[in-house]
Parts: structure tokens; C-alpha cells; sequence
């Protein structure tokens, strides 16, 4: 016999509400606040652009005139080996990336949210040279949509944005 009470799920809500939760795409919410309305600094360099790239499709491309946030982003990357066969050649790489960011309120110029995010991706090496420079770009591509949901994620976290 199970001792699972279906009145306990009942009381789910309430308990979620005390805590301060809020739903990120609700009227009102994160979500709903950063929508369109957030200016991301401009690239200046390949992976940078990506980052940026990565970071509108998620948030909404913005006006460049009447956004409500600017988010200043600034990205890094170090490519190190991680395979080195017997015949010494490196089979494969890894990319550590790291980007700070921080979001500001246009009409107060006040910070909102800021903070770093890392990760790594790995890419081979063993086929030609064409495939692995494919493979090294498909890898940095990989990196900045993981730094970008990481970034997006603690923003939508970020208590107080709202419409």
C-alpha cells in the first residue's frame, strides 16, 4: 500500500509561492521583462560574435534606440590538447571558454545582474586538416551557445526584472 496522498500535491503551489517563486514566462515575469528589450554589446571577434549571435535569438534582437537593458558581455577562449597519441600528434582539443557579462538598466545606469560563466567542448584532430578546422569551428559554435544558455539562465533568475 502506498502512503502517496494526493492532497500533499494540493498544497504544492502554496509552498512554491511562499518561497518566491515566480514563472520566468509569465505576464510580469524575467521572461517577459528581457524579451526584445536588451542591447547586447557589440562583437570583437569571432567568438564574440557568436556569443552575440547566440545571445539574441534567445533574448529577442533589440532596437538600438529604447532598449530597456544593455547586457555587456566579453568572451575568452584557450585551446589546449588533451590527446596525444604514441606517435606524438595531438588526436584531440579541448576549448575552455569563459565569459563575464553584465546587465544594466538604461534609465538608471544601476547593475542588475553580473557574473562569469565557464565550459569546455573537445573537438578531434585525427582526420585531415579540412575536417579538423570544421570540427574546431562546430566546437567554438558549441561553446557559445552553452556560455549564452548559461548566461540567459542566471538573468531569468535574476530577482526583480519585471515589466
Amino acid at each position: 500500500m502506498s502512503s502517496f496522498n494526493r492532497r500533499t500535491m494540493l498544497l504544492l503551489p502554496l509552498a512554491l509561492a511562499a518561497c518566491g517563486f515566480e514563472p520566468v514566462y509569465a505576464p510580469g515575469g524575467a521572461g517577459a521583462a528581457l524579451d526584445g528589450n536588451v542591447e547586447v554589446s557589440a562583437p570583437s571577434s569571432v567568438d564574440s560574435f557568436l556569443l552575440v549571435q547566440s545571445l539574441e535569438r534567445k533574448l529577442g534582437r533589440s532596437a538600438t534606440s529604447g532598449s530597456a537593458y544593455a547586457l555587456d558581455v566579453k568572451v575568452s577562449t584557450v585551446t589546449r590538447s588533451a590527446a596525444i597519441s604514441t606517435s606524438n600528434e595531438t588526436d584531440r582539443y579541448t576549448i575552455d571558454g569563459r565569459a563575464t557579462y553584465a546587465l544594466k538598466s538604461n534609465s538608471t545606469g544601476q547593475v542588475l545582474a553580473s557574473g562569469t560563466v565557464t565550459e569546455f567542448v573537445g573537438y578531434s584532430a585525427a582526420g585531415s586538416t579540412v575536417s579538423t578546422l570544421a570540427d574546431e569551428r562546430d566546437a567554438k559554435e558549441r561553446l557559445m551557445v552553452i556560455l549564452s544558455d548559461q548566461i540567459v539562465t542566471r538573468l531569468y533568475a535574476t530577482p526583480g526584472l519585471s515589466t
